[in-house]
């Protein structure tokens, strides 16, 4: 597996007044002595190096502190979104100060896991702007993404995303193992990924593609499809874009 890497210098774009209201919330989990982990767009721009400028911030817990981290962050000043807008309370926690969201999960949105040891001990440690922090591992983050593709959203750009830019360093044994008998999402992610980037998928471990019956992709007669715009003609997509240039919400 590939030496990660993992790539921060994308903090420095972050508003002042915002990361003040993101460093509040870390420490009022802190002082409650509670772990968590990044997730969210702070996770996808640690792999990616490439930041979507959203006013919101995802921590992971253990659903054991989902008590104790609401209580600190109520006396941290954030209040309940749930007035301003409904959410489903049974794997999230969404509070908000001055228009910044910060969110606390413990589990899947459909329930089909909930956050456990396996990824506090394997979430790599970065540093953000002077922050010690951990943020979601990889193939968690790709298990949890696999499972949103609803009507009016879907998480599989962050995904093609990740494989473009952090492939190998994903333990495709683990994520196998996570998945179970849910591994066609996988295969149907795989295979949308080698459609659109034949040459990065061939790289993918033979393996993969064995326990995944999937053949290795075919390469196009000539020149370079851009088949990214076929999809979505946001620049959503880190590979086709300029140095520096954030992803498009």
């Amino acid at each position: 597996m590939h030496r990660p890497k993992y790539q921060c210098e994308w903090a420095d774009s972050i508003a002042s007044e915002h990361w003040a209201l993101y460093r509040s919330a870390m420490q009022a989990l802190r002082n409650a002595g509670i772990p968590f982990m990044l997730g969210g767009g702070f996770a996808l721009a640690t792999y990616v190096g490439r930041w979507r400028n959203t006013k919101d911030i995802d921590f992971y817990i253990s659903k054991q502190h989902r008590s104790a981290a609401i209580d600190a962050l109520t006396k941290a000043g954030f209040t309940d979104y749930f007035k301003q807008l409904p959410y489903d309370r049974k794997w999230i926690y969404r509070s908000t100060r001055s228009g910044v969201i910060v969110d606390i999960i413990w589990a899947m949105a459909n329930q089909r896991a909930q956050v456990d040891s396996y990824w506090f001990e394997r979430a790599p440690h970065i540093n953000l702007r002077g922050e010690s922090l951990r943020a979601i591992p990889i193939e968690e983050f790709i298990w949890c993404k696999l499972y949103i593709i609803q009507r009016d959203h879907c998480d599989w750009t962050d995904v093609l995303n990740l494989l473009y830019a952090a492939a190998k360093q994903v333990d495709w044994e683990y994520l196998l193992w996570r998945l179970d008998a849910d591994r066609p999402l996988l295969r149907a992610l795989m295979t949308l990924y080698g459609w659109i980037c034949p040459r990065r998928a061939r790289e993918l471990p033979y393996f993969l593609r064995r326990r995944l019956s999937l053949q290795a992709p075919r390469l196009p007669a000539r020149g370079k499809p851009d088949r990214i715009r076929l999809l979505d003609t946001r620049n959503w997509f880190a590979a086709l874009l300029e140095p520096n240039q954030p992803l498009e919400v």
